[in-house]
């Protein structure tokens, strides 16, 4: 049997060595084995940081819910995992902050879709996904690992736009005009609309967000989503 504690050092290791090869060490790294063998190093430290921390969690006790959870909190969840859903989706598509492997990328002309939100949609997806689970299983190891996941997300964010900055002086700021870190605040100074979401993003995210939901039923044995009340 597994500890808590054993979740938090695993997390701990998981988020601090995650900040620790895409900032400080990055570049020496790349400039001592290159862009292909700095992301083969950090591939392998972040899987296995990661199964450590799943193996920590999955080992530790399960302890009370600090708080009890009925269908309202149940209701808005799956609210928050829609969205997360279609976030994530609408993120996969013409953006700007994914990896481009050392070479600046095309910045969009405007902020469209998901990108009006929010110019990092998967972060806050995944923030999402992390403060939701917190919501809906309030025990102490799905608390630490939801926290990693919240605290990786959007740290990492606001670290990115700083790279970024670094990176594309001439681009990146021009971007930053036009969206915003927290979501909808673009759209409340009137920098962007709300809107013209793509069909892969909509339907997309309808898709995952079902499937995923299911899938708590045959993975966590408990139903989730919509398919609690069906």
């Amino acid at each position: 049997m597994g500890t808590i504690g054993a979740v938090v050092a695993a997390a701990i290791v998981f988020v601090g060595s995650h900040f620790l090869l895409s900032h400080p060490l990055r570049r020496p790294l790349v400039g001592a084995m290159g862009e292909l063998g700095f992301m083969g190093v950090y591939s392998v430290v972040a899987i296995a940081t990661f199964g450590w921390l799943i193996v920590a969690y999955l080992k530790a006790p399960l302890t009370s819910p600090l708080w009890p959870v009925g269908d309202g909190i149940w209701a808005l969840v799956t609210v928050g995992m829609l969205i997360a859903a279609i976030l994530l989706m609408g993120s996969l598509i013409r953006n700007p902050a994914l990896p481009t492997g050392g070479k600046p990328g095309a910045l969009p002309v405007a902020a469209l879709g998901v990108f009006a939100v929010t110019r990092h949609p998967m972060m806050w997806s995944f923030a999402l996904w992390g403060l939701c689970h917190i919501v809906v299983f309030p025990v102490a190891k799905n608390i630490v690992l939801a926290t990693a996941i919240v605290v990786l997300a959007l740290i990492g964010a606001a670290l990115q736009d700083r790279k970024k900055e670094r990176l594309q002086p001439d681009l990146w700021p021009a971007w930053e005009s036009k969206t915003s870190y927290l979501p909808f605040a673009a759209i409340a100074a009137g920098r962007a609309r709300f809107g013209r979401f793509g069909l892969h993003t909509l339907l997309g995210g309808l898709v995952v967000w079902l499937v995923a939901t299911w899938a708590h039923q045959p993975l966590a044995g408990w139903a989730a989503g919509v398919w609690r009340w069906l």
